[in-house]
């Protein structure tokens, strides 16, 4: 790239830039649900913001203006692309003795993120969680933008319109109709359940890897809320309650038996890499990303993504176990 001649003020909002990487990061992933096209948006918008920089006056601050970019990237890119979802956006829960038929394009699903929140120091609440990320995924692109540079990053009103080139007025009503839509669309886990306390998350992480890798049932229904459930992306397949849950790792999932979990965080929530042990006994083979989540002192969703080619190394895990 050619180099750019830029002022003091250029020089200065040039090295500021990278600072907002993580945040864009964020809100790209919760534009479009996928963490590899989340940074593929913050990496063009980088660069469109850096052939542009010189052009930077100051009249609205450089985190305004760099979010205008990384909205337009968001929103080329949701012009010509489906709706991502979870299994339980797709389809009815099925028994969990029934094999999960043919994979669906990865290009379909909701995917994890590494870590805790990529925006962590301006977001709220739990709202990188995947139910929640999915449920944004119903709104039209532009409310979705709206929903979260209000809700989620805390944009005021007029930053907001400034952004869109649009007024105070028309973004109060897209966020009212976007609050109302999600509302409608966010399932019972997403109230007002209470969310456990980092000692309790904690107890029920290692009783569960215990449990899972012991194969112990009884152990697992114990930690399971009566309603968990549990999906397979890339496959539509997903189960919900204890009976159909236990049905499928007794099943068709039966070969888990003996796993190795180790730990890692994604969505803000525990994780773990679940190693599955090979056919032919030479060792364990990479197998699931399982995202856990909770609420109160019951773990009410596993979510096994099993597309560890990319995962694995995204997430810090290793090839073998």
């Amino acid at each position: 790239m050619t180099d750019l001649v830029v002022g003091d003020g250029g020089r200065e909002a040039a090295v500021r830039l990278e600072e907002y990487r993580a945040e864009l990061t964020g809100y790209c992933y919760r534009m479009l649900g996928s963490y590899a096209e989340a940074e593929d948006a913050v990496q063009e918008t980088m660069v469109r913001a850096w052939r542009n920089i010189e052009g930077f006056e100051g009249r609205s601050s450089l985190r305004s203006w760099v979010y205008r970019i990384a909205t337009n990237v968001c929103l080329d890119a949701l012009a010509a692309g489906r709706r991502r979802a979870l299994p339980m956006d797709l389809s009815e829960p099925s028994p969990g003795a029934s094999a999960p038929g043919a994979p669906e394009e990865p290009a379909v699903w909701i995917g994890p993120c590494p870590g805790g929140d990529p925006g962590a120091a301006v977001a709220a609440g739990e709202s990188v969680r995947l139910a929640f990320v999915a449920a944004l995924q119903h709104l039209p692109p532009r409310q979705r933008a709206t929903l979260i540079l209000r809700d989620v990053l805390a944009f005021s009103a007029r930053e907001v319109a400034e952004l869109h080139g649009s007024t105070v007025a028309s973004v109060n009503s897209a966020l009212q109709r976007a609050r109302a839509t999600l509302a409608a669309h966010r399932g019972p886990a997403d109230g007002p359940e209470p969310r456990p306390t980092d000692a309790v998350r904690r107890v029920l992480a290692e009783r569960y890897a215990r449990a899972f890798s012991r194969y112990d049932m009884e152990e697992l229904g114990m930690l399971l809320h009566v309603d968990a459930t549990l999906c397979l992306p890339p496959y539509a397949k997903w189960m919900r309650g204890v009976p159909d849950i236990r049905a499928w790792l007794t099943g068709p999932a039966v070969g888990c038996r003996g796993s190795r979990l180790i730990p890692t965080t994604a969505n803000g929530t525990t994780a773990f890499g679940q190693y599955r042990p090979r056919t032919d006994g030479t060792g364990y083979e990479p197998w699931a990303l399982q995202v856990i989540e909770f609420s109160g002192d019951r773990i009410t969703g596993i979510n096994a993504f099993r597309d560890t080619g990319r995962l694995f190394p995204l997430f810090g895990l290793p090839a073998r176990a």
